[in-house]
């Protein structure tokens, strides 16, 4: 628990420190992209440090072309 009460208080210096440049210069867009990363990045932070398992995406990337390895491999050989 003291783990995501960390990464919350890192959030908020980010937060501190980014977002009054953005909201000066009113970039309405990047304010939202911001938020958007820093809302992922945050639920990623904060799952890992709950030891919530995250898939990995490399495993799906294997999954999807293993088929067609195997396949230009047959071919190959």
């Amino acid at each position: 628990m003291v783990a995501v009460a960390g990464i919350l208080v890192i959030l908020a210096v980010i937060i501190a420190i980014n977002v009054p440049p953005l909201l000066r210069k009113k970039l309405k867009k990047e304010l939202w992209i911001f938020f958007i990363f820093l809302l992922f990045g945050t639920i990623l932070s904060i799952a890992q440090a709950m030891n919530i398992k995250i898939p990995n995406p490399l495993d799906w990337i294997t999954a999807i072309f293993k088929p067609l390895s195997d396949m230009v491999e047959k071919l190959l050989t």
